[in-house]
């Protein structure tokens, strides 16, 4: 890793604000499929990196939250987004902490498997179609066919936060490769408390 981690008696307050709105949001709540901090209270993943600049890392984190938590977009398709981001852009922190959230979705190794080679083949209905606009979208655009279809299966508030969704991820993956950020550690079967 490129960056230092940042422990909570680190922080300046700015960042305090931030790390606490992370460690004890959403994220934070009912299962956790990878692990928010590190044993030291550092943030794992792309979150310590927020920190360094806490008003840029605040709003990609509410962004980040609306989109995990607040949008029409189903739990499987939201994951299956997430997971074609992380395949092209070869991002091991997201593959590995989604991947974790998409088999306690049903995903099995089969369908994660095709997922990492960007195979829709698994998939069929609205998640074929989130598949499909996503693999559009990563390729640069949705072409008129590819809107059309798009908007007849999800409408156009979906096609508003799947775009979100695969910019935001796409942040994410770059900031990641160049931080040099590793796989995210699994949770452990109870959640450890952020350390003060």
């Amino acid at each position: 890793m490129r960056i230092q981690r940042l422990t909570p008696e680190q922080l300046t307050h700015e960042q305090r604000e931030l790390y606490d709105a992370i460690a004890g949001g959403p994220r934070a709540a009912g299962p956790q499929r990878f692990a928010l901090t590190a044993d030291d209270g550092s943030l794992n993943g792309p979150f310590n990196g927020f920190l360094l600049a806490p008003a840029v890392g605040d709003a990609l984190q509410g962004v980040g939250a609306a989109i995990r938590y607040r949008t029409a977009l189903g739990d499987r398709a939201r994951e299956l987004a997430i997971l074609l981001v992380a395949a092209r852009w070869n991002s091991a922190f997201e593959r590995h902490a989604h991947e974790a959230i998409a088999t306690g979705l049903g995903f099995d190794e089969a369908t994660l498997d095709a997922v990492r080679r960007e195979d829709l083949a698994p998939f069929d209905g609205t998640e074929r179609a989130v598949g499909d606009a996503t693999l559009a979208l990563l390729d640069g655009d949705l072409d008129d066919d590819a809107y059309e279809a798009a908007l007849a299966s999800l409408g156009e508030a979906a096609i508003f936060e799947l775009t979100t969704l695969v910019g935001y991820y796409s942040t994410l993956a770059l900031q990641l490769r160049v931080f040099r950020v590793d796989e995210a550690p699994l949770a452990t079967s109870t959640p450890r408390p952020p350390r003060a």
